[in-house]
């Protein structure tokens, strides 16, 4: 568990699964991540740059997946992850901190952009296996961040936000593994 914690933060600030895997990374959030917390700043930077993740993506995959079920899950993920955006802005503009968020929303993060470059270089049933892989990683980082912001925040109005996302977040990732089975 004291690995996993910061794990989890630095592949929701690289919205990567890949991050996951990097056991002796463990040091690279630093003082921000302790076994049961997560801090504010890293919070409030990490959710703007995974959220336009899974729009970005999602968008690909309505573009370019032949699969009925997964074009419906992407344009939940567009419909919902906008929603949390939109909510987003608005627990940062009530809350106390003073974190800096560019109002037009952030930029992919270079691991984000990677990982979309790949996205986009795929077609077929490379592309819905590369895209749930990558909603399925995505949702149990953004899971367990969500949990123990929600659980341990010290801003109340991003705690609120967390709280309030997470059950959609849950049923995201019950969806995606859903998915999955269906695609092996």
């Amino acid at each position: 568990m004291k690995t996993l914690l910061p794990l989890v933060a630095v592949a929701l600030l690289a919205g990567a699964p890949a991050a996951f895997a990097q056991s002796d990374n463990s040091d690279a959030v630093g003082p921000m991540v302790t076994e049961n917390k997560v801090d504010t700043q890293t919070f409030v930077t990490t959710v703007p740059n995974a959220n336009m993740f899974e729009i970005e993506s999602s968008k690909l995959a309505q573009e370019k997946s032949a699969s009925a079920d997964v074009k419906a899950f992407a344009a939940q993920m567009i419909k919902d992850h906008s929603k949390a955006a939109e909510e987003f802005k608005t627990a940062l503009s009530q809350g106390q901190t003073t974190a800096p968020i560019k109002p037009a929303g952030p930029a992919l993060q270079p691991k984000e952009q990677q990982l979309l470059d790949d996205l986009k270089a795929a077609s077929g049933k490379e592309f819905d296996t590369k895209y749930i892989k990558m909603q399925a990683d995505a949702h149990k980082d953004a899971v367990a961040l969500f949990s123990t912001y929600a659980s341990s925040g010290d801003d109340p109005a991003m705690k609120e936000f967390a709280k309030k996302t997470l059950p959609v977040l849950k049923m995201h990732e019950k969806h995606v593994k859903e998915l999955a089975v269906a695609h092996q």
